[in-house]
């Protein structure tokens, strides 16, 4: 019966192991050799249009939104420093604003502040990838949700860029961004 046992703990082991393996998350610089290469503060400098869809954990679309999004890049300190104004127009008529101020710490890592962010985001990038984890102070029903963001940018062309954020609570999936963005 021991054996029996102490084989049965060994392959629910290995199962939990391989399931593991099986949910790991990619990482920037898998993306290391992808062209066209991401500069951060060269793509977003300038005007930037972005379209994108708000799905819950189902894939139904919840809300669809345009974004204008007008970028500088200075050097401060000796640092690369970006600001982002976001203008977020909602197909409910809604309207919505958000200025990041982005700064590269270390060649392709970037910290990020914004009002509704809570503490910094962390960025990373590699080729032609950006991964961004951060959480957000988002606003539902007059009640505001810390919500986590696991949040990757992917540069297409130099005018164009996908984006895919997952948002969690407590390790459950709420639902997905997905983005579109169009450099002028």
């Amino acid at each position: 019966m021991r054996k029996m046992m102490s084989a049965l703990r060994l392959f629910i082991g290995f199962l939990l192991a391989v399931s593991l393996c099986a949910c790991s998350s990619p990482t920037v610089t898998q993306y290391a050799q992808e062209a066209p290469r991401l500069d951060l503060s060269e793509y977003f400098n300038g005007t930037i249009d972005a379209y994108g869809i708000f799905t819950d954990r189902s894939g139904n679309v919840q809300k669809r939104f345009t974004v204008l999004l007008v970028a500088k890049w200075s050097v401060v300190d000796g640092k690369k420093t970006g600001i982002l104004d976001e203008s977020f127009e909602y197909s409910d008529g809604t309207k919505q604003k958000r200025i990041w101020t982005l700064t590269e710490t270390a060649p392709g890592k970037y910290i990020g502040t914004a009002d509704d962010v809570i503490g910094e985001a962390l960025g990373e990038s590699s080729g032609n990838a950006l991964n961004w984890t951060y959480t957000l102070a988002l606003p539902v029903d007059k009640t505001i949700y810390h919500v986590q963001f696991n949040d990757w940018m992917y540069l297409i062309t130099p005018k164009v860029m996908m984006n895919k954020a997952k948002m969690s609570k407590f390790g459950i999936e709420l639902g997905e961004v997905t983005l579109s963005f169009y450099k002028r």
